[in-house]
C-alpha cells in the first residue's frame, strides 16, 4: 500500500463530511471563538491517539498474544459495521446520543475521530509492516490535516452543500468503507490459510 492510498483508507475511516453535523451539534452551545478552540483541541488528541496505537500497536498486540491475521480480521467487521451504519444511519446518529455541554475527549476526539475503526486501521498498519512506520505516519497525518481542515470549516461547508448532499456523501464513503472492511477480511482469512495473494 502506497502512503497515499494509506492516507485515503485512513481519510474515509475518519469521516469527516459525515461527522460534521455531529460536531455542528455538539459544539453549537458555546461561542464561534470557543468552538475553534475546543475542535483544534479535541482534533489534536485524536492524532495523539491514533499516533500512540499506529506506534505501540505491535507491543500491543505482543502483550495479549494476538496474531496479525485476527486483527486484520478484527479490523474487517469494525469497519464493516461502521460503513454499514454510515449507509443506513441510526436515528440517534452514527455513534449514539451526545452528552451536554462542552465536550472533552468524548465524544468529539474519541470515538468520533479517533474511533474503534481508525484505531484497529492504523494498530494493523503498523504491525503488519512494522518498517514502514515513517511512512504510515505521514499517512496518518495527511488524513488527520484533511479531517482538520474540512472540519474547521464544518459551518461554511454545511451552509453550502446542505445536510441532504452531506448525508449522501456520508453514504458513498460509507460504500466505500464496506468495500474496504471486505477485502481486509478477505486479506486477513487468506493470510490465515496462507492462500496465494491476487491482484
Amino acid at each position: 500500500m502506497t502512503i497515499l492510498a494509506a492516507a485515503l483508507t485512513l481519510f474515509l475511516i475518519l469521516d469527516p463530511l459525515g461527522n460534521i453535523p455531529v460536531f455542528l451539534s455538539v459544539l453549537k452551545p458555546l461561542t464561534p471563538k470557543r468552538q475553534r478552540v475546543v475542535l483544534v483541541r479535541e482534533l489534536l488528541i485524536a492524532l495523539a491517539v491514533l499516533m500512540a496505537f499506529l506506534w505501540g500497536g505491535k507491543y500491543f498486540l505482543e502483550l495479549m498474544h494476538l496474531r496479525q491475521e485476527s486483527v486484520a480480521i478484527a479490523g474487517g467487521i469494525v469497519l464493516f459495521l461502521i460503513g454499514i451504519r454510515m449507509i443506513f444511519p441510526r436515528p440517534e446518529g452514527l455513534m449514539g446520543e451526545i452528552p451536554g455541554g462542552e465536550p472533552f475527549i468524548v465524544p468529539l476526539a474519541i470515538p468520533l475521530v479517533a474511533g474503534p475503526s481508525g484505531m484497529a486501521a492504523v494498530m494493523l498498519m503498523g504491525s503488519n509492516e512494522p518498517h514502514r512506520l515513517t511512512d504510515w505516519s505521514l499517512a496518518l497525518i495527511l488524513a488527520w490535516g484533511a479531517t482538520a481542515a474540512i472540519l474547521l470549516c464544518s459551518p461554511l461547508l454545511y451552509k453550502w452543500l446542505g445536510r441532504r448532499v452531506l448525508t449522501a456523501v456520508e453514504r458513498l464513503m460509507g460504500m466505500l468503507l464496506v468495500a474496504l472492511s471486505v477485502q481486509m477480511f478477505l486479506d486477513g482469512i487468506g493470510t490465515y490459510l496462507k492462500l496465494p495473494v491476487s491482484i
